[in-house]
C-alpha cells in the first residue's frame, strides 16, 4: 500500500537539513531503485522554488510499504529524523486515484 510520510522542519534546522541531505537522498534512491517511490521532495517555506534562508516547511514522501508500521519504522531511521531536522513526523495511508 502507498503511504504519505510527512516531516515538518524544526525552526532553525536548515544547517542540519543540508548536512543530512546526502544520506537522506541515498535512502530515497533505494526506494526508487526498488520501484516503491511514487514521489518525494521538500516543501519550501515560501512561494519560491529556492527559498534561501526562509528554508523549508518540511518534506513529503509517497512510497509503497507493506504496512503503516513498516512506513513508520522506515521514517524513524531517516537521517532527517535522526539529526533533528524534523520537529514532527506523520505517516498516513494514501490511495492514488489520478493520474
Amino acid at each position: 500500500m502507498l503511504y504519505v510520510l510527512l516531516g515538518e522542519d524544526a525552526p532553525g534546522s536548515l544547517e542540519a537539513r543540508i548536512s543530512a541531505r546526502p544520506a537522506h537522498l541515498s535512502r530515497l534512491e533505494g526506494l526508487r531503485d526498488e520501484g516503491r517511490l511514487l514521489m518525494a521532495g521538500p516543501m519550501p517555506a515560501i512561494d519560491s522554488p529556492d527559498p534561501g534562508p526562509a528554508a523549508f516547511f518540511g518534506s513529503l514522501v509517497v512510497a509503497e510499504f507493506a504496512s503503516q508500521g513498516d512506513a513508520e519504522r522506515w521514517l524513524a531511521e531517516d537521517p532527517y529524523v535522526k539529526q533533528g531536522v524534523f520537529a514532527r513526523i506523520t505517516v498516513k495511508p494514501f490511495k492514488k486515484v489520478l493520474p
